[in-house]
């Protein structure tokens, strides 16, 4: 008798997904794993669901790259989004990803985050403040999403005033990295950077002009970066600015926004929380594991290797899905229940290894200030309405997500 599963992965193409797998992909993650844990897809690559397998990829990037050029060529061509996918730290190898990496690193030091917390505190509270009085909102559109993008606003000292284009060009840039793109994703992804690089241009001449050393002062601190006499370009800065917008950003948007929706599903788990805020450090760690806002990524393999028994060749494209692996019941029991008591130590929800991303502290800084005191302030926070997840399978979390504050 064939699996009762077995026609989710017969049939699975990641460049042709079905709207239920947006609603819910574990199910098909769980086939996967179980089935064809090293899935071959039509394309010819290769779609891995294993912890374990994730585990080895991401601790040998000699073996597993992570540089682009080779894959995004033939899809963005020689474009604005080539120039900034195949610049930015997240999709590069020593020794250009070392340089950048400590560049961005130095800049998000301890002592800047730290310095950041009075100031996130404040606007979370603020915008609570705006949504009690409103009674329903949108959590994405009026709440998770405006924290990091003001987190970002401060970071790089963009004025106010000229902050409104940040969310809806990180949109688009990562838009572009979704399987299937069409041609108006391509459009609105290159405008999107052009603007962006454009809009950095000036950011950056003017604050060469008046640099500081304050540690929340991010940009200064990477134009004045240096080791070993390494410096970063004026080309890697505009591109490095666009990767602390849009990784901070969608990270923390659905991080907060899943965290949100996964307490409100685990009523019992709420509870707990509330009686228990000292646990609130371990429950983001537990939302990163359970719906992780950044479900895959992408390696290339440098040589002919084994991976979980079967032969890959030079050339393989490898999609790490992390959301399955953070689901794997090898490393964590019971992993489709939410329990913000467990520990979720080992979840790679910001990757591992050289590539573990540089603003994880941030994020996980911003959604434990953010989701304690949204509770703290609505205990009786309720769904308003039918929340609409995005169409995308690269980055999870929601389009519209509407809350009331009251029962």
């Amino acid at each position: 008798m064939p699996h009762p599963n077995a026609e989710l992965v017969a049939g699975f193409d990641p460049a042709h997904l079905s709207p239920a797998f947006y609603v819910d992909p574990y199910p098909t993650y769980h086939a996967l794993r179980q089935l064809a844990p090293v899935h071959r897809c039509p394309d010819g690559s290769v779609f891995l669901t294993r912890h374990a397998d994730l585990h080895r990829v991401y601790r040998d990037p000699r073996l597993f790259s992570s540089a682009k050029e080779r894959q995004f060529r033939p899809v963005f061509g020689t474009s604005p989004l080539y120039e900034h996918h195949t610049t930015s730290l997240v999709f590069n190898d020593p020794p250009l990803h070392t340089q950048v990496r400590q560049a961005v690193g130095d800049a998000l030091a301890p002592r800047a985050i730290a310095a950041m917390e009075p100031g996130l505190r404040e606007l979370v509270n603020g915008l609570l403040d705006t949504l009690a009085a409103k009674q329903h909102f949108d959590c994405i559109e009026e709440f998770a999403s405006v924290v990091p993008v003001e987190v970002i606003g401060n970071l790089l000292r963009i004025p106010r005033t000229e902050r409104a284009p940040l969310r809806g060009w990180s949109n688009a840039i990562l838009g572009a990295l979704e399987f299937g793109l069409g041609s108006a994703g391509l459009t609105a992804g290159n405008r999107a950077v052009e603007a962006f690089v454009d809009y950095l241009k000036g950011l950056i001449a003017e604050r060469r002009r008046h640099l500081s050393t304050e540690p929340d002062d991010i940009l200064s601190r990477l134009i004045q970066w240096e080791r070993n006499g390494a410096r970063l370009s004026e080309h890697q800065l505009y591109h490095q600015c666009i990767f602390l917008l849009n990784a901070g950003h969608e990270t923390t948007t659905n991080l907060i926004g899943n965290s949100v929706f996964a307490l409100l599903n685990f009523p019992e788990q709420l509870a707990h929380l509330l009686a228990n805020p000292a646990l609130m450090s371990n429950a983001v760690e537990e939302f990163l594991r359970y719906e992780s806002p950044v479900q895959l990524g992408n390696r290339t393999t440098t040589d002919a290797i084994e991976l979980g028994g079967v032969t890959l060749r030079a050339g393989t494209t490898l999609t790490l899905c992390i959301g399955a692996a953070n689901r794997d019941p090898a490393v964590f029991e019971d992993p489709d229940r939410l329990n913000v008591a467990r520990d979720a130590t080992g979840h790679l929800a910001f990757g591992s290894g050289i590539h573990t991303c540089a603003g994880l502290h941030v994020a996980k800084l911003e959604a434990r200030i953010a989701i304690s005191a949204l509770f703290a302030r609505f205990p009786r926070l309720r769904l308003n309405g039918e929340p609409r997840r995005a169409a995308r399978a690269r980055f999870r979390g929601f389009e519209f997500f509407p809350l009331s504050t009251h029962r």
